[in-house]
């Protein structure tokens, strides 16, 4: 009996429904975890490192990391994109051997002669490699899930996502590099995620959900196109990258300013605040799988709306202005733990966007990762604008104004009529025909009663 089919037969798989695992994706999550540690062994000193090993200088090195975050959110988008007409498995396969290869290629060339243009090169094109691995998973989270359990999936993958990078994986280098060095810690980086990522594809051979998804008209070209052009033929999936955009983009930009605030005006130190960023996103792992779970009670629509947009308009506030008025670190560190933990409360977005548009989901996902990747400079790129004129707070109250208007988009986050069908069949995307967009009961099963999973309307909004 295969260990795939042991997870997914008896008590172990009962027990890990009931937590909201997908059973036969199992492996894929664990698998996951594994990669992203690998993948965030470097994240606490690869800058420095790069610095002092062929960059030459702190922003030398910093333009090696703008690169790499180019193609971090290139690659976002591909594995999207890409999904739909080769299938999240090959876009996993892919994302895994780029990592692969291109890690090796800067370990043992660009590092090993110091190079700075090698650096550049190995090291930029790699960043295409965790994008298209991870959020390749994620669509096929998104297609083999069943519906009303989405949310639940879709939190146990941030979970699994968020818990490597940066958390263990920085912590798993604080471990190794003063017993083996930062260079050697790099080649066990390596290791990690070459095991991960062969431990979830080999985990999840025979699943459903990882071959293609598009009709077998569609070629790869015009999935691209497809990826782009859905946010403006589908103004909701339009609307849903804008609020993802919100999502992140005030975090970003807290960034850029609350470092100097809290270090230098109310007397934390630098230690002090890296703290408080730790605080943030230990605090997000775990709120990511609550959220997840409780989504799928009491409705996306109204987790999204409720704990994160107004939920985030409210911790943002907080975090600046009362560490302000009472200068203890107790409170600036509850602030901080408010705001990791509605920030995960934007988790059904995820859901909402493959069910927007269940015949195009790899597209929509693609979109969704755009906005992502834009989250990160138009947050920074608010405060360039604005902070000379109204000042750290005036800045502060314009995000916390972004999440109400968030709030509002999330009224026309409707859902079309095949996956209203879905969800109260408790079937998958999976098991819409992307031909004829007809639901296909492979396992006849009967609807759920109207009192069970949510109910939702394209005509007005989900009931709440």
């Amino acid at each position: 009996m295969s260990m795939q089919h042991q997870i997914s037969e008896g008590r172990f798989a009962s027990f890990i429904e009931r937590i909201g695992l997908p059973p036969t994706l199992f492996l894929g999550f664990v698998g996951l975890l594994f990669f992203m540690i690998g993948d965030g062994v470097e994240s606490g000193y690869i800058a420095p490192y790069l610095a002092d090993h062929g960059a030459g200088s702190d922003s030398r090195a910093a333009i090696v990391i703008s690169v790499y975050g180019l193609m971090v959110t290139l690659g976002s988008w591909l594995s999207g994109a890409l999904s739909e007409t080769w299938g999240p498995r090959r876009v996993m396969w892919l994302g895994l051997a780029i990592w692969g290869v291109f890690e090796v290629l800067f370990l043992a060339v660009a590092l090993g002669t110091e190079n700075y243009v090698l650096m550049l090169i190995c090291y930029g094109i790699r960043g295409l490699g965790y994008p298209l691995f991870a959020y390749g998973f994620l669509v096929w989270v998104l297609a083999a899930s069943p519906a009303r359990r989405l949310g639940s999936a879709v939190g146990w993958f941030y979970f699994a996502f968020t818990g490597g990078l940066p958390t263990l994986g920085s912590l798993l280098a604080s471990g190794t590099e003063p017993i083996i060095g930062e260079y050697t810690t790099l080649w066990l980086s390596l290791g990690i995620v070459i095991a991960g990522g062969l431990l979830a594809l080999i985990g999840l051979r025979g699943v459903s959900g990882g071959d293609r998804l598009a009709a077998e008209s569609t070629t790869t070209g015009q999935s691209l196109v497809a990826s782009i052009a859905i946010a403006f033929q589908n103004p909701r999936v339009g609307l849903g990258c804008v609020i993802r955009i919100i999502n992140t983009a005030p975090q970003f930009g807290f960034l850029v300013f609350l470092p100097t605030i809290f270090s230098d005006e109310l007397g934390f130190g630098t230690s002090g605040w890296l703290r408080l960023v730790f605080i943030v996103g230990a605090s997000n792992i775990f709120a990511n799988l609550i959220f997840g779970i409780v989504s799928d009670k009491i409705g996306w629509h109204r987790t999204l709306r409720i704990f994160g947009c107004l939920g985030c308009a409210v911790s943002s506030l907080l975090l600046y202005f009362l560490p302000q008025t009472f200068g203890a670190y107790w409170v600036a560190a509850l602030c901080a733990a408010l705001f990791g933990i509605t920030l995960a409360g934007f988790t059904p977005i995820s859901v909402l966007m493959s069910l927007m548009a269940p015949e195009k989901k790899g597209n929509a996902i693609a979109v969704l990762n755009l906005g992502a990747g834009a989250a990160t400079f138009v947050g920074p790129l608010i405060v360039a604008v604005f902070l000379g004129l109204i000042g750290a707070g005036g800045v502060t109250i314009i995000f916390a104004a972004l999440y109400v208007v968030a709030a509002l988009c999330v009224h026309w986050l409707t859902l079309p009529p095949e996956s209203q069908e879905i969800v109260e069949k408790g079937l998958s995307l999976s098991d819409l025909d992307v031909e004829t967009h007809h639901v296909i009961d492979h396992h006849d099963i009967p609807p759920v009663p109207r009192s069970g999973a949510p109910q939702y309307s394209i005509s007005k909004e989900p009931p709440q």
